[in-house]
């Protein structure tokens, strides 16, 4: 079993992700009243926790690299600080990249999936900050097996998912999303080559939702001329 998961983004209405490259609201309406929808309609959700990339978990951390002192950690299990009943802020970051300095991003407890080939060091840097990781495989890419030890260990069972393109590409590539939730913003990049919502680029060349459905579920137009739409993923039989 595996958390239900929802891929919660903010777009332009051509598919881009950046705010600060987007056209400006229109007269009258605020720019802060349409950015605050994102946090709003996400909270209804009621989700245990959401997960991220490591650029994005990198942005918000404000931790630095540093030596931790212990001894080698010959296995690689996952390890379950305090959590203190807090939502989970996951960090897909397979090299173990991203240096937190504190448990929590937000006040929700940070969860690290890692590679197993990440060095002793860093885990024992997680571990001195309070930070809670789990193994992904050896490469860090068993997404599957990852959901399932955040359920398992973790008693997940909703979680938003807000990458970039290239996470969430993979997600779906795995058949991982179970719902996207969808907020247009009323704006346009327009700009060729600027990240999107899923931006797949596995070698194998496949369509990531290939053998997949959309089923709209929800469409809500909300204040200042933002629509929320929500879609369901099925698998063709």
């Amino acid at each position: 079993m595996r958390p239900f998961i929802i891929c919660h983004m903010v777009t332009s209405i051509d598919g881009r992700l950046h705010p600060s490259r987007f056209t400006a609201a229109a007269s009258r309406l605020s720019a802060s009243q349409l950015a605050s929808h994102y946090e709003s309609v996400a909270e209804q959700f009621e989700a245990d926790g959401w997960i991220v990339g490591r650029k994005t978990m990198s942005e918000m951390a404000k931790g630095s690299e540093r030596a931790a002192a212990s001894k080698p950690i010959a296995t690689r299990e996952p390890y379950l600080a305090d959590r203190k009943d807090r939502n989970l802020a996951i960090a897909i970051d397979p090299k173990g990249r991203v240096h937190y300095g504190k448990d929590n991003i937000g006040g929700d407890h940070i969860v690290a999936v890692l590679a197993e080939a990440v060095a002793d060091s860093y885990l024992a840097e997680l571990r001195e900050d309070g930070v809670s990781y789990i193994f992904a495989g050896p490469e860090g890419d068993d997404l599957s097996g990852a959901m399932a030890q955040l359920a398992s260990l973790f008693g997940a069972k909703k979680l938003l998912l807000e990458g970039g393109g290239i996470l969430n590409g993979a997600f779906l590539r795995h058949r991982l999303i179970d719902e996207f939730s969808t907020l247009i913003y009323p704006a346009v990049d327009g700009v060729a080559g600027t990240p999107s919502i899923i931006d797949y680029n596995g070698a194998d060349g496949r369509q990531p939702g290939a053998g997949q459905t959309l089923r709209l579920i929800g469409c809500e137009a909300l204040d200042g001329g933002m629509v929320w739409l929500r879609h369901a993923v099925g698998v063709i039989s």
